[in-house]
């Protein structure tokens, strides 16, 4: 049972949902968010206890309110965002439903149908900005239902505490690998493990230049840009202290588990306690299962956040796919600005929903959205 059909229903109130909200609210669209998780902040709430941006505050902003400057001036603390995040939310009242946890998108003849928790949502397009968080990647080893020590992926990674005096091997080559290993390699026996050698930035280069060079290579505009990305090594504090300990060091991927440790590609065996995985994360869109618009590699054919095989279903904030750095905090802003014009012109194309509510909405079939009105 429902009372409402939405112009738009937006899935996921973290960076991305805030973001779109903001210019759904601008075009005057009628819309609710759905956030599975139980209170404000999205992904930022799982993060790492010491995880810094590497971008200023005010290159680190959503639409219409630069984030405040950081408590002690320096680049923003895990805290400082999440709380930007809580009073952008309030700032603007957003309609947010929480804790909801989508488990099936339907879209039939006239509405798309959004089901969660026992509850049903019917709306004109639907906006997934999920993100990735809840959907971590873990590659596959030989051996590795075997090993009986510690894997942990950094979507769970909260502090070094636990892994004092281990020997610890940290996985991946981004800035999540970098961090983490900088961190743990304080207290434990720790090895860097990356496919290749990483590249390290200058230490003056921050994550907004990164952006900007991201941004003029997707828009073809990259000519005398300097060479860097969103994946290289941004020198943060606790990076240049590994480094000044001359701890920032990588080794090349083992080749298979054993039961209390890793062989490498030169046979020799190392006992291992744990092993963080920095490798990654797919688009969190299991809600979207049975549709067959998600790719083998977990992405959607998209053109300008658009399905290309259900144009009712809309897409932000989920890495390149979705826009240059749409990932990121002003990414995901600059990617809504984009997108949240063509829903309503898609909407108003195909007529915008102008009542307040239906007493009766039969949902037997996602096919059947048969309506009474009071």
């Amino acid at each position: 049972m429902t009372d409402h059909i939405h112009d738009v229903v937006v899935i996921g109130a973290g960076q991305a949902g805030l973001a779109s909200s903001y210019y759904l609210r601008r075009a005057g669209l009628d819309f609710v968010l759905l956030d599975a998780e139980e209170g404000q902040g999205g992904a930022w709430r799982h993060t790492w206890d010491s995880l810094r941006l590497f971008s200023p505050a005010g290159y680190s902003s959503l639409p219409g309110w630069l984030m405040p400057p950081s408590r002690d001036r320096g680049y923003p603390a895990k805290s400082d965002v999440i709380d930007y995040l809580s009073r952008y939310e309030e700032r603007y009242g957003f309609k947010v439903r929480r804790p909801v946890r989508v488990e099936r998108v339907a879209p039939g003849e006239n509405l798309v149908r959004v089901e969660g928790q026992g509850e049903v949502w019917l709306a004109r397009a639907v906006l997934n900005a999920t993100g990735t968080w809840s959907n971590p990647l873990v590659p596959s080893y030989e051996g590795q239902e075997l090993f009986t020590g510690l894997q942990l992926h950094s979507a769970n990674y909260r502090s070094p505490d636990a892994f004092v005096g281990q020997s610890v091997l940290v996985v991946g080559g981004g800035n999540s690998g970098a961090q983490i290993y900088a961190e743990v390699s304080t207290v434990a026996d720790a090895s860097w493990v990356t496919i290749s050698p990483p590249t390290f930035l200058p230490d003056d280069v921050d994550g907004h230049v990164l952006f900007e060079r991201a941004t003029a290579r997707a828009l073809g505009n990259s000519d005398g840009q300097p060479a860097g990305g969103l994946g290289d090594i941004v020198m943060v504090p606790p990076v240049k202290a590994a480094r000044d300990r001359g701890q920032l060091t990588t080794v090349r991927p083992f080749e298979r588990f054993k039961e209390n440790g890793v062989v490498w590609s030169d046979g020799r065996f190392m006992a291992v306690d744990a092993v963080i995985w920095c490798t990654g994360f797919r688009p969190a869109l299991a809600h979207l299962a049975g549709n067959d618009i998600v790719k083998d590699d977990g992405t959607v054919d998209v053109e300008d956040g658009q399905s290309a095989k259900e144009p009712r279903l809309w897409f932000v904030g989920y890495g390149s796919w979705t826009g240059p750095a749409s990932a990121t905090l002003i990414g995901a802003g600059r990617s809504a600005r984009l997108v949240v014009p063509r829903i309503q012109q898609f909407l108003d194309l195909h007529g915008r929903f102008q009542g307040e509510g239906l007493s009766e909405v039969s949902l037997t079939s996602p096919q059947s959205e048969k309506t009474r009105s009071d």
